[in-house]
């Protein structure tokens, strides 16, 4: 899910931003942006019970946070 979330935000800030070929962002913009979005929760398969559980804002910025954590770590090699 935060793939998705993460690849929304860098498609409105490449419509917002036309002319960059590299943008970079700060995971406080990405909060800004969840922020933003009236309504905003996922359905995330939990394989350990075979079920769909609710995520809230909270949740999938803790998320977010993680994956953009690693993405640094494993950009900066």
């Amino acid at each position: 899910m935060n793939a998705e979330l993460c690849a929304l935000f860098e498609r409105r800030l490449k419509e917002m931003n036309p002319g960059v070929k590299n943008i970079t962002y700060d995971i406080s913009e990405l909060y800004q942006f969840m922020e933003s979005l009236p309504d905003l929760t996922a359905l995330v398969l939990d394989e350990s019970i075979c079920a769909y559980v609710p995520f809230d804002r909270k949740r999938l910025k803790e998320l977010a946070y993680q994956r953009l954590s690693k993405l640094a770590v494993y950009n900066d090699g």
